[in-house]
């Protein structure tokens, strides 16, 4: 069953004036309930105009953009789809807004009039599913990078959202928090069955995920599981995009004429057909 579906969205920034771009190109996709996608294209492809459209945060300029069967355009659907689909961004102290984790936690729950007995097991139960219960009653403003993503997160869990839409989340943060943050994220979409659409320009992270969409100039462009996507190694890197350290070491093996199989994605199969080769 599709929770998102878009069709033939295009979208103008400063539409009617001289200075107007179209970010978004026709685009017509879906993506089923439970599925965890990546986004992944350059700087101004369209991949974060695309990620605002899921929460309504933008409007279709033209076409349909419809969140569990509701369409962004009706007024009245606006709160329902937002409760569907979380949004975590780039920085997450844009998102915090109270001086206690719980409470930051609680308060989009709070703004929906849920009962406070409903509240506090929301947030209980939310800040467990990111391993932060043992921050709840901390200041945000000083945690992590990596810990303040993780309320970020708790806070679209405690409003029961199907869905959630990260942009670039890990894109502020070292090697370890972002491990801590992609391992998280998956959690979520392995033992909770939440459909996550993950944008970001690291090529590990995409490769964690079930599919990835490509975007350029508000296009996309491709389409498909990360084997078959990075194996196009050469084409990802005309758009300006790298791919996963383990494809490209094997994409290079093989221009120095060692016998490698195609689909090589993760370190651990690199390793494997190198053992092969040698053997």
């Amino acid at each position: 069953m599709s929770l998102i579906e878009l069709e033939h969205v295009s979208h103008v920034y400063q539409a009617g004036q001289e200075n107007a771009h179209e970010a978004l190109k026709d685009v017509s996709l879906s993506i089923e309930e439970g599925a965890f996608v990546a986004v992944l294209g350059t700087n101004g492809s369209g991949k974060s105009t695309l990620a605002k459209h899921l929460n309504a945060l933008l409007l279709p300029t033209s076409g349909h953009c419809r969140i569990a069967g509701m369409d962004t355009l009706e007024e009245d659907a606006l709160w329902k789809v937002r409760q569907q689909v979380g949004m975590v961004f780039q920085n997450p102290d844009n998102q915090i807004i109270a001086a206690v984790v719980e409470e930051d936690v609680a308060f989009g729950p709070e703004n929906l009039g849920v009962p406070p007995e409903e509240i506090r097991h929301r947030v209980a139960q939310a800040l467990r599913d990111v391993g932060m219960t043992h921050y709840r009653t901390r200041a945000p403003h000083l945690l992590s990078g990596g810990q303040k993503q993780r309320i970020a997160i708790a806070g679209a869990l405690a409003m029961q959202t199907k869905c959630l839409v990260l942009d670039e989340p890990t894109a502020m943060l070292d090697p370890q928090g972002r491990q801590d943050i992609l391992n998280c994220v998956r959690k979520l979409h392995e033992e909770q069955g939440i459909t996550v659409v993950y944008i970001t320009h690291f090529m590990e992270e995409a490769a964690a995920a079930d599919r990835i969409i490509v975007m350029d100039k508000g296009e996309v462009i491709d389409d498909g599981t990360p084997r078959a996507i990075f194996a196009k190694a050469g084409e990802l890197w005309k758009l300006g995009l790298d791919v996963p350290v383990a494809v490209e070491i094997a994409e290079k093996l093989r221009k120095k004429g060692v016998k490698l199989p195609e689909g090589i994605l993760l370190g651990e199969e690199l390793a494997e057909a190198l053992a092969a080769s040698i053997g």
